[in-house]
């Protein structure tokens, strides 16, 4: 890793944790709401599914601290404890989020079948994509064409994050007009999860942005170093 790259990923590093403890606060201050309506986060995911006609999806309880995501795979909603079992702003805000993209898959939401399809070749070229880069970068003068492929590979997962992007704001904007429409929340909470959901998002803007920009650094560092070929 060359010392500009460093220096990026250093920065977004620390934005990333700052959005990161913004989010966990944000949640932990929501968490402590209740909602007027009392319904659990597992309550409100299940009316979510049965209002868009969802009956082949299960809400299923998953350990550890915002752990909460849907599995297209075997169509499981799955729930932190906080989430799961509490009747609060936050509760109600994940869960529906994460109906969302249950609502995505049996709606064939292009950006989330086009997520998906790349999840394979996303798995390969991050398992590999470092120490390409690095060799790369090493063996630049004797062989530029490793980095390339190196930029290649990398170019593949910023793509990924690039496409989750539309896929979450996509979610959390299904999980809030339906959260509003069925009356489900009131307006303070409305707005509550809504500004919960919104630094949610953040995270994954950080990460698109943060590998857009270390990409950038490595084009520019083979462009130079074709130039001076």
């Amino acid at each position: 890793m060359t010392p500009s790259v460093m220096i990026i990923s250093l920065i977004f590093v620390g934005i990333s944790m700052l959005v990161s403890w913004r989010l966990k606060s944000k949640f932990n201050q929501y968490n402590q709401v209740p909602l007027v309506e009392g319904l659990t986060g597992r309550e409100i995911a299940e009316k979510m599914l049965r209002d868009n006609g969802i009956y082949d999806v299960q809400v299923r309880i998953s350990e550890g601290f915002l752990s909460d995501h849907y599995d297209p795979s075997n169509k499981t909603v799955n729930l932190s404890p906080d989430v799961y079992n509490n009747a609060t702003v936050s509760a109600a805000a994940v869960a529906a989020h994460e109906c969302g993209h249950a609502v995505q898959h049996a709606t064939q939401y292009r950006w989330l079948n086009f997520r998906s399809k790349m999840v394979p070749v996303v798995q390969v070229s991050s398992s590999i994509v470092q120490i390409v880069l690095i060799i790369g970068i090493l063996a630049i003068k004797v062989f530029p064409a490793l980095l390339l492929g190196g930029i290649i590979l990398f170019a593949i997962t910023t793509l990924f994050s690039v496409v989750t992007l539309p896929v979450e704001f996509d979610a959390s904007n299904r999980a809030l007009a339906w959260l509003n429409n069925t009356n489900t929340l009131n307006r303070q909470e409305h707005e509550q999860a809504k500004d919960a959901l919104w630094w949610a998002a953040m995270t994954y803007v950080v990460a698109a942005v943060s590998s857009l920009a270390i990409l950038i650094q490595y084009i520019m560092i083979y462009l130079g170093a074709s130039r001076r070929d």
